[in-house]
């Protein structure tokens, strides 16, 4: 019998981020921090949820927090019934089960456009397939289920590789294609799946802080699972304060590699060190290189990246994940508006540090 360990702190997550929401620099001296709505600072308000098999949290200024809950809470619910892959009902669920594809109810990505949600998703997911050569691809969904890393956990004892291979014809983008004129989304063969889960908790945050612009909100920080996006400034009058985690299996969820500020800015994490399970001392990590169909365990051990968006932050963070760090480095110096911090394992065990020029900015300190 193979000898078969599982890591994985949070089942809900799909990878637990290497970031740290530092909420204790935030609500330190305020009581009732664990209730859904509570009172962070004079003019803000801390509310809380659950969401796409994890949490939400955003701090914000408001008269009316439970009113504004309610449509975080609302909007959300909508999201996941475009987007969550573990909803029987969901748009994306009937699409990965359909024999050739469905049709959209909307045309375009308007405000009031049934399926509004899953065009932004993908959209979005086909331009950075392309920027980042095929490296994210929201197709690898098959791949990701056999390796046991979707709905049904699962660890694989014996590498099928006829199986992987025979997987791989269902993988890129350009298997799926939406015909905008007859609003028809295709798929090349009943096998070819999507999953948005590398980039939906980012669209997520993204759409939290364009219902808080609609409402003139000016300072908030909006977070779910691990990813945020933040506008303004702290209930402290200074910029928001992050912090970066240690990626190590065995490290505390406080252990800070490094604490950022984040002002108007988006920042998403990825990393393999929590999500793999081992099989006669074999690692396997939930990152799926497409371009081979196996788990791609590099030496980067996490990736966190600075854009305006949170949808593009999540989704260059995942692509990061498979090509390693200088490969992830050079991916993200090269692109515009977008700035990375890589933590990376060095031969003799010990973690290295390295980030973009641009992303210089946004540390506040390393922790040693």
């Amino acid at each position: 019998m193979p000898n078969i360990r599982r890591y994985n702190i949070n089942l809900q997550m799909r990878v637990l981020f290497s970031i740290f929401i530092a909420f204790v620099l935030l609500t330190a001296c305020r009581p009732g921090a664990n209730a859904p709505t509570t009172k962070a600072a004079i003019g803000f308000v801390k509310i809380s949820g659950s969401t796409m098999g994890t949490t939400y949290h955003l701090t914000v200024s408001s008269d009316e927090p439970e009113n504004l809950k309610k449509q975080v809470d609302q909007l959300l619910t909508e999201i996941n019934a475009e987007v969550n892959t573990y909803l029987d009902s969901s748009f994306i669920t009937r699409f990965n089960r359909s024999e050739k594809g469905l049709p959209l109810a909307g045309k375009f990505v308007a405000a009031d456009t049934p399926n509004r949600h899953f065009l932004m998703n993908y959209y979005r997911a086909k331009m950075i397939y392309e920027k980042t050569n095929g490296r994210f691809d929201p197709t690898v969904m098959p791949l990701v289920s056999y390796w046991g890393f979707a709905r049904e956990k699962r660890e694989v004892t014996v590498r099928d590789q006829q199986k992987i291979d025979s997987l791989r014809q269902y993988v890129g983008m350009d298997k799926v294609s939406l015909n905008e004129n007859t609003r028809f989304l295709a798929k090349t063969a009943p096998g070819v799946s999507l999953d948005f889960s590398a980039i939906a908790k980012g669209y997520g945050v993204d759409a939290i802080c364009e219902l808080l612009a609609r409402k003139n909100k000016t300072d908030y920080f909006v977070e779910i699972g691990g990813e945020v996006r933040t506008r303004g400034k702290s209930p402290r009058q200074q910029p928001w304060i992050i912090g970066i985690a240690t990626p190590d299996p065995n490290a505390a969820l406080t252990d800070l590699k490094a604490q950022v500020k984040l002002s108007n800015m988006a920042l998403a994490s990825s990393g393999n060190y929590r999500n793999f399970y081992e099989v006669d001392g074999q690692k396997y990590g939930h990152t799926i290189d497409p371009t081979t169909g196996l788990p791609k365990m590099t030496d980067l051990l996490s990736a966190s990246i600075f854009a305006e968006d949170c949808m593009t932050a999540d989704a260059y963070a995942t692509a990061c994940m498979v090509i390693g760090v200088e490969a992830a480095y050079e991916l993200i110096n090269n692109t515009d508006r977008v700035e990375g911090y890589f933590i990376f394992g060095e031969k003799d065990g010990t973690m290295g540090v390295k980030y973009t020029q641009g992303a210089k900015a946004y540390l506040l300190n390393e922790v040693e």
